[in-house]
């Protein structure tokens, strides 16, 4: 934990917007590394310049073996972590009630939104219209081996012979079996296996805190690894890219503008625009600022404007910002998986798809506190079988555009956070129709609200949901 203070009501919008100026400028960053390595790939194509297309490559691999080092660790801490926090439902029966039916639509959404994306990956084949990005040759033959056999053959080898050989190997899936294994045998042990649950929180925070490090060497990395992919396949690649954005663009917007106003219509009783009205202030922060936990204020005092009792609100939409993310945890995984097995020439398996669906479902919600599209997204590809190395090279060529999909991956996100204790306020009857159809102006960031006294029914609501 870290030894600074949090930021006070007067200092959080400061620092807020310090963080948004950052993430700016290395987005931006990011983006010119990307245009300057397909510049610099294109030259060594044209030039025929190998030293070039060496440099460039060693860079690439550089970048790839730094994150692929930090795959295995980074799984398996997340999922006993995650599995772990699932503990903050424990309480009186009212708070255990909200929590479930909460939970429920977070699942049932996420089913909805990852289900888009698969249809979108499928239909517009992201990645694919090229020849195959080559990994080693030991990968090769490990996805060789994967292929061969029948169902019951594959279930064989997600359990390991031993417990450190899946470490050792870096079998993924194996890890994430081991890791689901332990996640629950600690929860069920409760204050006894608490150290252990302490230990893995603290090697997740330290590989976070290295993988921090390594993202900072993102615009470098990106520079070697499209500047090899451009001086490989030279103008090509560009199709592929851009077909990965319009495909993450087209579901996020679908899930977004048709699903969510469908169910605020249909089961919440909300007019859409009246919530679109409310809740674009949010949006708008979040498509600029990329960060649902920055966009955390705003997203609660839209929800309390949209009529959800202020107590619900306080622990439905934090919750939400850390499991509730149909852009970075459903659409964007199931498009970026399909893209990563296209570049690569993998064929997914129906099973595959399914492991997809899976993890969108139930990895944010046993990835509880972790989430973000870099767990989620390694997660899927792990939880589907592919090698490490594969991961590694695949997460980072989506790197070197995850600036221009975040934002709308983020502004998803933060709808989905607010639509979900609207829906679970009006089953409840913790839905102020008054304050829903009393125009208020947008809630500005560090402002003083005013927020509507609950009834006094509602009281005991607050309390356990507010624990």
């Amino acid at each position: 934990m870290s030894d600074t203070p949090p930021p006070t009501a007067t200092e959080a919008p400061v620092t807020q917007r310090r963080g948004s100026r950052l993430n700016l400028i290395f987005g931006i960053a990011t983006l010119v590394a990307l245009v300057l390595g397909a510049l610099l790939g294109w030259i060594a194509k044209t030039t025929d310049a190998s030293w070039l297309v060496t440099t460039l490559d060693r860079i690439g691999t550089i970048f790839t073996n730094l994150l692929q080092f930090t795959v295995v660790p980074l799984v398996f801490t997340a999922i006993v972590v995650g599995i772990n926090s699932l503990r903050q439902f424990g309480g009186t029966r009212t708070a255990a009630r909200l929590g479930g039916k909460t939970v429920a639509w977070f699942a049932t959404t996420s089913l909805i939104a990852v289900l888009i994306g698969i249809a979108i990956g499928v239909i517009g084949s992201p990645g694919s219209g090229m020849a195959p990005l080559k990994p080693s040759q030991a990968t090769l033959d490990k996805l060789a081996d994967r292929s061969q056999g029948d169902w019951w053959q594959v279930l064989t080898n997600i359990v390991p012979d031993n417990f450190f050989s899946p470490f050792a190997e870096g079998e993924v899936l194996q890890v994430v079996f081991l890791a689901l294994i332990v996640g629950v045998a600690t929860f069920a042990l409760g204050e006894k296996a608490a150290p252990f649950v302490t230990v893995n929180r603290a090697v997740f925070d330290v590989i976070q805190k290295i993988l921090g490090w390594i993202i900072r060497l993102a615009p470098i990395g990106v520079l070697g690894l499209i500047g090899t992919a451009f001086a490989t396949y030279g103008n090509e690649f560009v199709k592929p890219l851009f077909s990965l954005i319009a495909s993450v663009y087209i579901g996020t917007l679908i899930v977004l503008f048709v699903v969510y106003p469908i169910l605020l219509r249909f089961v919440g009783h909300v007019s859409p625009l009246m919530f679109f009205r409310k809740a674009w202030t949010a949006l708008e922060f979040a498509f600029v600022s990329r960060s649902s936990g920055a966009t955390l204020p705003l997203s609660r005092q839209t929800a309390v404007n949209l009529g959800v009792e202020p107590g619900y609100a306080g622990f439905a939409v934090p919750l939400g910002t850390t499991t509730k993310m149909d852009g970075c945890a459903a659409v964007y995984p199931a498009v970026a998986t399909i893209f990563i097995a296209n570049l690569f020439g993998i064929h997914l398996s129906f099973w595959q798809y399914v492991g997809i669906v899976l993890v969108a479902v139930f990895g944010a919600l046993a990835t509880a506190g972790t989430t973000g599209w870099f767990t989620m997204l390694t997660l899927t590809l792990s939880t589907i079988g592919l090698p490490p190395e594969v991961i590694a090279t695949g997460v980072a060529i989506v790197y070197g555009i995850d600036p221009i999909l975040d934002m709308m991956r983020t502004a998803t996100n933060v709808a989905g956070q607010i639509t979900v204790p609207v829906l679970v306020a009006r089953s409840e009857g913790l839905l102020d129709d008054e304050v829903l159809n009393t125009p208020t102006p947008p809630p500005l960031l560090g402002g003083e609200q005013v927020e509507p006294k609950p009834r006094v029914e509602e009281r005991e609501v607050r309390e356990t949901a507010s624990v």
